[in-house]
């Protein structure tokens, strides 16, 4: 099974979706791959906290209201982890939501990227010279192109694979409706179709 899923570290949806499609997979006791891919919305972005906290009452989740910084460099150390630590991304990936929705720290900054990578037992120095150069800046920006292609336009949007079938479920359904989907997709009675 893999799940290639667009996000944006932004989005405190998209962090909820990955929570619940997580503990999904978890209960399931499914091992899939997983891949992020980069959609950054746009900072002049409106998001309703209150909406947001009436949303994640039930998913033992802290999001409080932030202040938006760009997501780039968040979005280029992921796809640098996830092709050189591909086994540690998914981990990065939670801890680089909490800091920003959890503790409110600036996930454009290239120290407080560091500190979370370090925290997951990578080299900070290495972290740190790939994030002042512009590596991984092109494949970001072409993800988010392919999306537009593919008529991707809200986040999170979340592909499942699983033996030649592919499962569309845009948006971050509770944690049951994952686990129905990913039941019905492994046992085959979902033919490639979109979960709405």
């Amino acid at each position: 099974m893999k799940i290639e899923y667009y996000s944006d570290f932004n989005c405190p949806y998209s962090y909820i979706g990955l929570k619940r499609l997580t503990d999904a997979v978890n209960e399931l006791n499914l091992t899939p791959k997983w891949e992020l891919k980069s959609f950054e919305l746009p900072l002049s972005n409106k998001i309703n906290f209150k909406e947001v906290e009436e949303n994640t009452k039930n998913d033992n989740l802290t999001i409080k209201p932030i202040s938006l910084t760009s997501s780039r460099n968040a979005h280029r150390l992921t796809k640098f982890v996830q092709k050189n630590y591909p086994e540690l991304s998914q981990e990065l990936i939670f801890k680089i939501y909490k800091a920003n929705f959890e503790k409110n720290k600036t996930i454009s900054d290239i120290g407080v990227l560091s500190e979370i990578t370090a925290s997951i037992g990578l080299n900070p120095d290495e972290i740190s010279k790939m994030l002042l150069s512009k590596s991984y800046d092109l494949e970001v920006e072409l993800e988010m192109q392919d999306a537009v292609f593919n008529g991707i336009t809200a986040i999170p949007h979340y592909s499942i694979y699983i033996d030649g079938q592919r499962l569309i479920i845009p948006g971050a359904f509770e944690k049951e409706d994952f686990k129905i989907a990913l039941e019905d997709l492994a046992s085959g009675n979902i033919k490639e179709k979109t979960f709405i």
